[in-house]
């Protein structure tokens, strides 16, 4: 798997169970791989640096960032597992060549014994009582 398509999976979420304002810093943390504290510490040296711009686009970047949160991780955990265990019961639901071969051999038992029994003289003789 390439570096692009492993950026591609993961998405940019606010992590509300670490989060001290917003989760911003945990989101961003989490998506880019670095140390919380040292995010942290490095908004921190923003915020300072330079006040306005950075209240701003912290203040952006909690309403435009949608938020997340382990609870809710699970929970998309929990379906990913469901739709996999439908996925394996559909694949073992589907009946074996084995399984197919016999069942056509018995449903073609039973139409030899029909055929056998339209074809006999006993058939006549129900068919004409049963007229009576």
């Amino acid at each position: 798997m390439s570096t692009y398509a492993g950026m591609s999976e993961r998405r940019l979420y606010r992590d509300k169970d670490k989060a001290v304002l917003g989760g911003v810093c945990a989101g961003l943390a989490e998506y880019l791989g670095f140390n919380l504290k040292v995010t942290r510490f490095l908004a921190v040296i923003a915020f300072l640096c330079a006040m306005p711009f950075a209240v701003i686009g912290y203040l952006a970047a909690v309403f435009l960032i949608p938020s997340s949160s382990s609870r809710m991780q699970a929970g998309r955990d929990y379906e990913e597992l469901r739709k996999e265990k439908l996925r394996e019961e559909i694949r073992t639901a589907k009946p074996d060549v084995d399984e197919v071969r016999r069942r056509y051999k018995s449903m073609e038992e039973r139409l030899a014994r029909i055929e056998k029994y339209v074809t006999s003289s006993r058939y006549e003789l129900d068919e004409k009582l049963r007229k009576l």
